[in-house]
This record gives structure tokens, C-alpha cells and sequence, in this order.
């Protein structure tokens, strides 16, 4: 049967690429390159059915990938959120439960002005003129903004800026699965769609997260899931003030994520943090909680639970775990 089942394997492979090869040559979009110019790139697939292009030039290989991501983390808040993102990771993320995405924008963009300038900018509400008008007036270089709708106002006003793609969300949904190329074949997982509920909260300190701390908890969970791991994201009234990821350990990307936010002037009293993954060692709660950090969210699970605990105590810190670890390569 096992031998039945690799020759059954082998006959698909060849009927796959042949197919494959069909669906290439009639849903093709060719793109100017790929990730860098040197490499060539191509988009298979229907772009109509996730969105409509409103104005702009066209759209790159990383212009693509990045919008989904910036997709990705809005929709993941049923509150108006307002995104902006860089290289596959959100420099700026605010959500607004009066339903003011004014005032999201203005957070996001406060929290790092510097890396905003040639970011994706992501909504899940319709972007209306007060926006747009921020916008032209910071004289931000945006290289594509998306959502689900615009005004007549504001995209008249985003498409005075000839190079920025505007495009108007088709689509609420994402693929349920994920593919990548590997070696010389495919790996295939589904979506990461886990979203913390308070529901979802376990408090192991003696002292539970006040209603704020538990919001913003919530946020930051969200946050770190769409962030390259090592990751921890730092959240003050449902605004991620500050992020470190890419890391190849979590002390040094918690330490990013302080000098980022000291660099523009961020206080991180009453701030919380949030891990994609448990802490080997208490250094990272012992640090967060001396620069004023009031609470923390992980998945748990690690042998060493307890150290980090024990420090979240001495320092009066509420800490909740998730028992969802959010790993992105």
C-alpha cells in the first residue's frame, strides 16, 4: 500500500505541473521584478478578488506581500484599526474603540514617523478626507494605502500623489491556508486565525490585570502575532507604541522595542507587553517591569514558567498566559 501510494504521489506531481503550467500561462500578472531588481517576479492568480486598484502606479512583488500582512492585522480587530507597516511588520498600530480612525491614524503615525515614510497604510473602516488630508499635509511618501472603501473626498486628495497605490478592499477574508516553496517542493500550513479573547486569559500572578491592562493586553497579543519572530510588542491605550522583532533572542528584542519607544519620547509607565512566545528566563519580565511596565502577556508552557512568574511578583506585575504560541519566519 505505501508503495502505491508513492507511485499514486509521483503520477499527480507530473499532472500538477502541467496544470500548474496551464493556470500560469492564463492568470499570469508579470510584475517589474521580484523581491530586488535582479530578480524576476510574477503574480498567478486573480488580484480582482481581493481588492480594486483606485489609482496609483502598479503594484511591486513587495508591494503585495506587504499589503496582505497589513491586511492581516487589521482584520484580526472587530474595533477600527489603523495600521502601518514596513518590510512584513506593523511600525505603527492603533485601534480606537469610539470608532474614531482619525485619531488611530494620528497614533500610529506618532509612534514612529521615522519608519511610517514609504509604509503600507492599512484600515478596516472606509478612510475619509480627514485622513487623506493629514496626510498630504505631513507630505508622507505612502506606497500603498488599502481599505475597505474611501470618500469621494479623500480619494481625490490620495490620488494627487501619483505614485501611491490606493486600493479598495474586496475581500474580508484570507486564504485558510499558506504555501512556500521549499528545497524542491511545497509546505503547506493553515493560517495562524487564533485571536485572544479575554476569554482566553490565564492570570498566574497574584495580582490580576486592571480593565485597561487586559485591552491593551489584547491588543498586543494581536500585534505580536503579525510580528517576525523573536518578537515583543509594547501597547498603551490601544496604541503599540513600540515593537522589537527579527531577534534571535527575546531580551534583545524587548530591548529594541524600549530604546525604540525612549527614542521618540514614549513612556512606557502603565505600558504592557506582549511575547509570541514563553520566556526561557525571567530577564525579560525583570527588565520590562523596571522601565514601567505594569503587565504582560505570553503563551506559557515553558519549564521555566515559574521564574518568570516569581519576578512578575516581586515586581507587582499582572501577567496572564494564552497557552497560543504565534512563531512567524
Amino acid at each position: 500500500m505505501e508503495e502505491r501510494k508513492k507511485l499514486a504521489g509521483d503520477a499527480f506531481e507530473v499532472t500538477s505541473i502541467y496544470d500548474g503550467a496551464i493556470r500560469e500561462y492564463f492568470k499570469s500578472v508579470p510584475l517589474r521584478y521580484g523581491e530586488n531588481p535582479h530578480q524576476s517576479g510574477k503574480f498567478i492568480g486573480n488580484l480582482g478578488e481581493s481588492f480594486t486598484q483606485l489609482g496609483g502606479k502598479e503594484l511591486s512583488y513587495n508591494n503585495l506581500i506587504d499589503t496582505e500582512a497589513a491586511i492581516a492585522v487589521v482584520y484580526d480587530f472587530k474595533e477600527p484599526a489603523f495600521v502601518i507597516l514596513k518590510h512584513m511588520n506593523a511600525c505603527g498600530l492603533a485601534i480606537r474603540e469610539d470608532g474614531n480612525l482619525l485619531e488611530a491614524y494620528k497614533a500610529t503615525y506618532n509612534a514612529d514617523p521615522i519608519s511610517a515614510f514609504g509604509g503600507i497604510l492599512a484600515a478596516n473602516r472606509i478612510i475619509r478626507e480627514d485622513i487623506a488630508q493629514l496626510i498630504k499635509e505631513q507630505e508622507l511618501f505612502v506606497e500603498v494605502i488599502i481599505a475597505p472603501d474611501f470618500s469621494k473626498e479623500a480619494l481625490l486628495l490620495l490620488k494627487e500623489k501619483k505614485n501611491c497605490r490606493i486600493l479598495k478592499w474586496n475581500s474580508p477574508s484570507l486564504p485558510s491556508r499558506q504555501m512556500r516553496s521549499c528545497f524542491t517542493g511545497i509546505l503547506i500550513q493553515d493560517r495562524d486565525t487564533q485571536v485572544e479573547r479575554a476569554e482566553d486569559l490565564k492570570v498566574v500572578t497574584k495580582r490580576k490585570p486592571t480593565e485597561k491592562e487586559e485591552k491593551d493586553l489584547l491588543v498586543a497579543a494581536v500585534a505580536t502575532k503579525h510580528l517576525k519572530s523573536n518578537s515583543i510588542a509594547l501597547v498603551k491605550d490601544g496604541v503599540l507604541i513600540s515593537m522589537g522583532c527579527g531577534q534571535t533572542s527575546r531580551i534583545d528584542a524587548l530591548k529594541q522595542a524600549i530604546d525604540k519607544a525612549h527614542k521618540f519620547g514614549l513612556s512606557l509607565k502603565g505600558a504592557v507587553l506582549s511575547s509570541e512566545a514563553f520566556f526561557p528566563f525571567p530577564d525579560c519580565v525583570e527588565l520590562a517591569g523596571k522601565v514601567g511596565i505594569s503587565a504582560v502577556i505570553h503563551p506559557g508552557g515553558s519549564k521555566n514558567d515559574q521564574a518568570s512568574i516569581d519576578m512578575a511578583n516581586k515586581l507587582n506585575m499582572a501577567m496572564v498566559t494564552t497557552g497560543f504560541r504565534h512563531f512567524k519566519h
